[in-house]
């Protein structure tokens, strides 16, 4: 059976864009797949969400296990079609030998279960998630913080519409955060129909960032939302995504070892990633910090071996 062992943890991108996927020769650099992020770590398979890149996964996975049974957990989070919609044509789920863990925290208006059920009923999908032959067992999450073997997993809401979860997972060779979808708190989705007055607004907004900071202080890897430019984002304010510089500048603060942007936009191609991921590191340059910063690329492995030396093949 193939080896899942504890060193190195291993991460591999297999969906890096946001909103919807976008094939072709313009985005073939850092890849097209919405979001879909695979972990071994510890002897577990960790799966983060189930965009369009949960399609090519399965596929590796049936190639690498052959006959043998395939244990994963998927974590979701949030019901956002581009982080679900890969999960009917993830092929490990047609297979009764293999076991599939899936975890998520309940919607605004319906229950985890019923959001990962929606988009396999009629007239959407020919196949229900009853009917699919893997031992699935749908569940939703009630603490923000479990494991999955010896990994540990701390949650915590961010700012996007709807719930929307960022996780970090605490491994044998340090720890990966990853939060796909995220806005800064100087606009805030929780509060938006509230009356509350500027000033309270403002002080929510410094603790609710404070609060993530120390969530994501010292980690090893940040997976973390910039889906727009500094100028783009000031037209894009309130639709729940993060720019560069406000990526940078959480990284920073949080003293991340490494910073990977993530959720690309279907807009952007392969020229206008690799000028933002330049601008972020001109920003790290003029505040005389030192973060290493990358835009994640579908099919990219990242390794976190047990001396903590991030390292990229």
């Amino acid at each position: 059976m193939p080896s899942v062992s504890a060193s190195p943890t291993r991460l591999k991108f297999w969906g890096t864009r946001g909103s919807i996927s976008v094939p072709g020769r313009r985005t073939l650099g850092y890849g097209g797949n919405t979001t879909c992020v695979e972990v071994r770590a510890d002897g577990e398979i960790i799966v983060l969400d189930a965009g369009s890149g949960i399609r090519s996964l399965g596929v590796a996975l049936e190639k690498e296990f052959h006959s043998q049974p395939i244990k994963l957990s998927l974590l979701i989070t949030h019901a956002h079609w581009d982080h679900i919609q890969g999960l009917p044509f993830f092929a490990p789920a047609y297979e009764k030998k293999n076991e599939i863990r899936v975890r998520g925290y309940d919607g605004v208006d319906m229950s985890f279960g019923e959001i990962m059920a929606e988009p396999m009923k009629a007239p959407f999908f020919p196949i229900a998630m009853r009917e699919l032959s893997a031992r699935i067992d749908i569940k939703k999450l009630t603490e923000m913080e479990f494991s999955f073997g010896k990994v540990q997993v701390r949650a915590r809401f961010v700012n996007h519409p709807g719930v929307c979860a960022g996780y970090r997972l605490f491994t044998s060779a340090g720890s990966i955060a990853f939060l796909p979808d995220h806005e800064p708190y100087q606009f805030l989705h929780s509060a938006r129909d509230s009356d509350m007055s500027p000033e309270e607004r403002k002080k929510i907004a410094e603790e609710q960032r404070i609060a993530l900071v120390d969530f994501l202080h010292g980690s090893d890897i940040l997976i973390l939302d910039a889906q727009y430019t500094d100028a783009e984002y000031e037209t894009h304010v309130g639709w729940g995504h993060g720019s560069v510089s406000s990526a940078v500048s959480l990284a920073l603060d949080a003293e991340v070892r490494r910073l990977l942007l993530f959720h690309h936009d279907p807009s952007h191609d392969d020229t206008m990633l690799d000028a933002m991921v330049d601008d972020a590191r001109r920003l790290i340059r003029e505040k005389g910090q030192d973060l290493k910063v990358d835009g994640a690329r579908e099919g990219e492995e990242v390794l976190l071996p047990t001396d903590h030396a991030n390292s990229c093949k």
